[in-house]
């Protein structure tokens, strides 16, 4: 029999775990602060997407929280799960995206989620999902090695290094753009369809890879937001955000599903960085910081862990 799991308890849990990330992200910037949209959806549900624009530090930062629902699956979810065509189903979710104002400040990206489908008001299927991933433009060993043994400490009470290397291991597979033939950024980790051994044990994994995104990221954010950069860091900063953009209107999962279900498209794609732009044919010169970033974008075992 398929466990019921508490969902409004998972709901209370993103609700504060947004209120938390936008209290500490408004004081990590110190100029600006987040403008929150409560937004509802005509087949149900609804939710509150935060914006901080043009800050000191974030030149915009945005966290939503969703909880929605629909009388049938989106294709996006049928196609990997056949047997829940016809389900209804809900969603509830928390996903933010920082895109810096200094180049040498990575972007970051965390997205934590819980879904349920269920015929005649009895569960049929439930699973949590998420992850975060960094992307930086100037990559520095110290940030990405910091990055990395966070996600290693959450993962130890749930299953430790094997956990760590697997949910590594899938945030390289899902955040690569096949036509590049590089991935979005230095990785993280990225679990999805996770529900064993119970709901407790998921649950609990969940909120530990949404509590460690500020331990994991803020530490960054301290060391590279006074490093001086001029306007070729600013260009090839625009560049490499139209990577970002090809990823998530092109690949991402989450933004088709959201928006074959009829989600508010302005927070389904308020992860787009709000300048950008692209140039034919570019290449970086040979030697230079600008090339070193393609060095780090296949997928690396930072910790060396994943051969033993």
């Amino acid at each position: 029999m398929i466990q019921q799991p508490d969902i409004e308890e998972v709901a209370r849990w993103l609700r504060a775990l947004q209120d938390g990330l936008c209290n500490a992200f408004a004081r990590a910037d110190t100029a600006a602060g987040f403008r929150e949209e409560t937004w509802t959806r005509p087949e149900g549900g609804g939710g509150r997407t935060r914006i901080l624009r043009e800050g000191a530090v974030f030149e915009q930062a945005g966290v939503g929280f969703s909880d929605v629902e629909g009388r049938q699956m989106p294709a996006a979810a049928t196609a990997r799960r056949p047997e829940l065509a016809g389900a209804q189903w809900r969603a509830v979710g928390v996903s933010l995206v920082l895109h810096p104002c200094n180049p040498y400040v990575p972007a970051v990206h965390m997205n934590v989620r819980h879904f349920r489908a269920t015929r005649d008001d009895v569960t049929v299927a439930w699973w949590f999902g998420g992850g975060f991933d960094l992307t930086p433009c100037y990559p520095f060993d110290e940030d990405v090695l910091h990055w990395h043994h966070t996600a290693r400490a959450l993962c130890a009470p749930f299953g430790g290094d094997a956990r760590y290397v697997a949910h590594k291991r899938a945030c390289d597979a899902y955040f690569r753009l096949p036509h590049r033939d590089e991935t979005r950024g230095v990785g993280g980790l990225f679990f999805d369809d996770l529900n064993e051994p119970d709901f407790e044990e998921s649950f609990a994994y969940t909120r530990a890879v949404g509590d460690a995104l500020l331990p994991a990221y803020l530490p960054i954010v301290e060391r590279r937001r006074a490093t001086p950069f001029g306007e070729r860091e600013r260009e090839f900063q625009l560049y490499r955000r139209g990577r970002y953009v090809e990823f998530n209107l092109v690949w991402d999962r989450g933004t088709l599903f959201g928006l074959q279900s009829g989600g508010r498209t302005e927070s389904i794609l308020m992860s787009l960085p709000p300048r950008v732009r692209w140039e034919y044919g570019y290449l970086p010169e040979a030697g230079s910081p600008e090339a070193r970033l393609g060095e780090y974008l296949q997928p690396r075992d930072w910790l060396g862990l994943e051969s033993a």
